[in-house]
């Protein structure tokens, strides 16, 4: 979003922001974040907070997660048949 001099303030992206200031343009500041994927730092009591997009953020949980190959190790086919009765406490 460009300033064009209509609004009051200029736009507040690619640096910090004070906690009064994303209260106050939370929503415009949220879009930019989504839209161009620059995370924004915000300052509160002297620590610094970031909101970075999910996506972004080293490809998302799910390429996050740690492999583990060997966790199943019967044929998937096998559990099918499997009578679980016996273990099912509803």
């Amino acid at each position: 979003m460009a300033f064009d001099g209509r609004t009051s303030r200029p736009p507040v992206f690619g640096m910090a922001v004070t906690a009064s200031k994303l209260r106050e343009d939370i929503y415009r500041i949220l879009d930019r974040i989504l839209r161009t994927g620059t995370p924004v730092e915000v300052v509160r009591g002297g620590r610094k907070l970031k909101i970075i997009p999910g996506d972004v953020a080293k490809g998302g949980k799910l390429a996050r997660l740690k492999s583990r190959p060997h966790v199943l190790l019967c044929d998937p086919d096998e559990l099918v048949h499997v009578d679980w009765s016996r273990e099912w406490k509803p």
